[in-house]
C-alpha cells in the first residue's frame, strides 16, 4: 500500500500546481493515500501575508480546507485523499498555531523547523565565518526546537528533522551525536513520528532527510516513520517511495504508519 503525506501547491507561493494535479499525479504513482498538507499561513503577525513566497495568506487558509475536504469526497473510491497541514513551530506563536489548527478537521499536522535564530535553516550564508563551537551551539539550538516541538502536542508527524544540511552538506559532519540521541528519545517518549523526506535530492545536499545512521538511531529508540515526498511540483508524488521501503527494510524496520483522523494507522513494508 503506498502514500504520500507532504505535498504542497500553489497557494504557498513556491509550489507549482493545484490540488487536484498533486491528487491526479498520486494515481498515476499507484498511491492509494495522499496527503495535501501545504504550508499554514503565517500566523505570528497580524498581516494577511507577510511572507508571500513562503506561506499562504490567512484569507486563503479556509478555502484551502474546504478545498481538500471536497476532492475527499469527489475522489472517494479512487485515491483516500487527507487533510493535512504543514506548520512551522515557532515557540513564541505556538498557542496561537495551535489554537487556530484546532478549528479545523485535519487528519494529521506536520511540524517542521525552518528557521533557527530567526534565520532560515537554507540559509547557507549563516555558516560563514563561524567557529567550530558556534556551529556546534547552532545545530544544537536546531535540534532543541524539535525537542520542543515534539513535546507541544500539536504535531503527528515531525518534517525533515535534518534539513538544515539542505545547503550545507557539512551540517551533518557537526558532532552533536547526543543532541540527536536526546531528539530522538524525546520523539518516541511523545509518540511522534518523523517523515523520511525525499526532497533533499532537490538542495545541495542531495539524498534524503533524515540521514541513513538517524533512521538506525530512529530505530533504536522506537520512533515511528513515515513517508512524504515534501512535492513541489505533482511529478515529485511518491518519488523514491519504493528506494525508500527497501532502505528501511535493510535498516530493520517492519512497518510505517499514516494517519487518519490523527489517529495512526500501521503499514507493513
Amino acid at each position: 500500500m503506498k502514500f504520500d503525506l507532504h505535498t504542497h501547491h500553489f497557494r504557498c507561493g513556491h509550489a507549482d500546481g493545484n490540488i487536484r494535479d498533486y491528487i491526479e499525479a498520486g494515481i498515476t504513482a499507484g498511491l492509494s493515500v495522499i496527503g495535501i498538507s501545504d504550508h499554514t499561513p503565517y500566523f505570528g503577525r497580524s498581516e494577511d501575508r507577510p511572507f508571500p513566497k513562503i506561506t499562504m495568506g490567512k484569507r486563503e487558509f479556509a478555502g484551502y480546507v474546504e478545498e481538500v475536504l471536497k476532492l475527499k469526497q469527489e475522489y472517494e473510491g479512487k485515491i483516500d485523499v487527507l487533510l493535512g497541514i504543514e506548520s512551522d513551530f515557532f515557540p513564541e506563536h505556538a498557542e496561537v498555531y495551535r489554537k487556530t489548527l484546532n478549528q479545523y478537521p485535519f487528519d494529521y499536522v506536520i511540524g517542521s523547523v525552518h528557521s533557527v535564530g530567526k534565520v532560515s535553516i537554507f540559509n547557507k550564508n549563516r555558516w560563514k565565518s563561524l567557529k567550530e563551537s558556534e556551529r556546534i551551539a547552532t545545530k544544537e539550538a536546531y535540534y532543541e526546537l524539535i525537542r520542543e516541538s515534539a513535546r507541544s502536542g500539536m504535531f503527528q508527524i515531525l518534517g525533515h528533522i535534518d534539513a538544515m544540511k539542505g545547503n550545507y552538506p557539512a551540517f551533518s559532519d557537526i558532532p552533536t551525536a547526543k543532541a540527536i540521541d536526546d531528539t530522538l528519545q524525546t520523539i518516541a517518549d511523545n509518540g511522534v513520528v518523523i517523515e523520511i523526506n525525499t526532497s533533499g535530492k532537490t538542495k545541495l545536499s542531495g539524498g534524503w532527510y533524515p540521514s541513513d545512521a538517524i533512521l538506525e538511531r530512529a530505530l533504536h529508540f522506537g520512533v515511528d516513520v513515515t513517508f512524504g515526498s515534501d512535492a513541489h511540483t505533482p511529478e515529485r508524488v511518491g518519488d523514491e517511495w519504493d528506494l525508500v521501503l527497501t532502505r528501511l527494510k535493510e535498516i530493520g524496520f517492519t512497518e510505517w504508519v499514516y494517519f487518519k483522523n490523527k489517529q495512526k494507522i500501521s503499514v507493513p513494508l
